[in-house]
């Protein structure tokens, strides 16, 4: 038996960190959405009681490193399943790049295996298992858009925000989370105004969607690599509504709602950096059909 499973990449509307905790994460407060740039992950069910990773991606590590062998090994343990799995990742999202593409893969896992191996979980229950795995896999359980606290496992549905464009672009480097939240001063960063972006969503208004964007690592990750900021000059340049960056970086997004503006900042940012994608949002939560 075999299942293909769509892992779609997010990005952050809003990336906000309050403080830090006592059990050494920090205390954040990001909206997350997720977009049409997906993975495709394939499960085959296995009798022999092993997990296999299968990727064409040299930066996809095929051993306990990667998070959907860490899913498949829980889902393993706590509910001493005794089949193995094959899960064979094509990989479309970028790698190390804020789009949580290796938690979005755990999280198909996640769901794929509870229908593989007949387990009988709910989104809610698989999202719990998630956070055990990373901040961002709870989010990718279910997709869709939400506001997400604590660690990023404490998630809250939101509507999807007013229709628009997505370009997205990732320079040819690698940020290192941990580096980019060692660096961080939270005495000195402007928070965004999660509250604001909410109505914005709420109400369906591109404009205050827009006006509310920001994430405070944003500044961190550029101040360490200037290719990032040159990259979000080009996006402005070009006409974008609004730029950010998802995450920790590497990659920055444009909003823009029309195809004209689109077609003009993909094709001004091609031949300026090394993977750029037009994309829409995917404003539905996940199933378990």
């Amino acid at each position: 038996m075999r299942l293909l499973i769509k892992a779609p990449a997010k990005i952050n509307l809003t990336l906000d960190v309050l403080h830090k905790r006592p059990d050494g994460y920090h205390e954040v407060e990001m909206i997350m959405t997720t977009i049409d740039l997906a993975d495709r992950v394939e499960l085959t069910l296995l009798d022999e009681d092993k997990i296999f990773i299968l990727s064409h991606n040299r930066f996809v590590p095929d051993d306990q490193r990667n998070l959907a062998y860490q899913a498949a090994l829980l889902l393993k343990e706590r509910f001493k399943v005794k089949k193995g799995v094959s899960i064979a990742i094509e990989k479309n999202i970028p790698v190390a790049a804020g789009l949580a593409g290796g938690s979005s893969d755990a999280a198909a896992t996640l769901r794929g295996l509870n229908k593989l191996w007949d387990l009988g979980l709910t989104l809610d229950e698989l999202a719990e298992l998630g956070s055990e795995i990373g901040s961002d896999v709870s989010f990718c359980v279910y997709g869709g858009t939400a506001l997400a606290t604590g660690r990023g496992e404490v998630i809250k549905d939101l509507p999807a925000p007013p229709t628009c464009w997505i370009i997205l672009a990732k320079p040819f480097i690698g940020v290192s989370t941990a580096d980019v939240y060692r660096r961080l001063d939270l005495n000195t960063v402007k928070h965004p105004d999660t509250k604001e972006m909410i109505d914005g969503i709420l109400t369906n208004d591109f404009e205050k969607v827009c006006k509310n964007m920001g994430n405070v690592l944003e500044e961190v990750t550029l101040n360490l690599h200037p290719d990032v900021a040159q990259i979000k000059d080009q996006m402005k340049r070009f006409g974008a509504d609004a730029v950010l960056m998802s995450g920790s970086g590497p990659t920055v997004f444009a909003i823009m709602q029309h195809d004209s503006r689109m077609h003009r900042i993909y094709n001004g940012l091609r031949g300026f950096c090394d993977q750029v994608f037009a994309v829409r949002l995917l404003g539905e939560r996940h199933t378990l059909d």
